[in-house]
C-alpha cells in the first residue's frame, strides 16, 4: 500500500493560514472609534467580522492540504483540493511525472489525464518516489493479469 501526501505545499499553507488569521486579528483590534468624517463608528460587531474573514480566509488556504493518493493491489484513490477519484488498475495505462510538470497524473485507457496533486514536483525526491512507487504497483498488476491470476 502506498500513501502519499504533498509535504511542502502544506507547510507552505499552514503558515500562511497561521499568518492571515494573525493580521487579520489584529486588524481586527486597530477598528475602534470613528470611522472618518462621518457619523460611523466601528462596533464590536465589526471587529468580530474582521475575525471571521481571517477564518473563511485561512480555511480557504487550508483547501490545499487535501490532497493525497491512496494505492494498493485493487486500484488508486486520488483526493485532489476539489474533487476526489477511485480508479481500478485495469482503467490505468500508467504514470506520468513528465519533466516540467508541476505534479504527477494518471494516464488513462481512454487517453484522459487525471492529475494528482499530491505528488508535486516541488516535493522532489519525495514525489519521485511516490511515483516509482505506483508503477511498481501497476506492474505488479500487469503481471498478475499477464500470469491470468485474478487480482485480489
Amino acid at each position: 500500500m502506498v500513501t502519499v501526501r504533498p509535504r511542502r505545499i502544506r507547510l507552505v499553507c499552514w503558515v500562511s493560514a497561521a499568518a492571515l488569521l494573525v493580521v487579520f486579528s489584529a486588524g481586527a483590534t486597530s477598528l475602534t472609534g470613528a470611522t472618518g468624517d462621518g457619523y460611523g463608528t466601528f462596533q464590536r460587531g465589526d471587529q468580530l467580522a474582521m475575525v471571521g474573514l481571517g477564518v473563511f480566509g485561512a480555511l480557504a488556504i487550508l483547501l490545499f492540504t487535501r490532497p493525497r493518493v491512496v494505492a494498493d493491489a485493487r486500484g488508486v484513490r486520488v483526493r485532489n483540493v476539489i474533487g476526489s477519484y477511485e480508479l481500478p488498475w485495469e482503467v490505468i495505462r500508467g504514470v506520468r511525472f513528465d519533466r516540467g510538470a508541476p505534479w504527477a497524473s494518471l494516464e488513462l485507457h481512454d487517453d484522459d489525464l487525471l492529475p494528482m496533486v499530491a505528488l508535486q514536483a516541488a516535493d522532489k525526491e519525495h514525489a519521485v518516489e511516490a511515483v516509482r512507487a505506483l508503477r511498481r504497483l501497476h506492474q505488479a498488476h500487469l503481471a498478475t493479469l499477464a500470469s491470468g491470476a485474478t487480482p485480489r
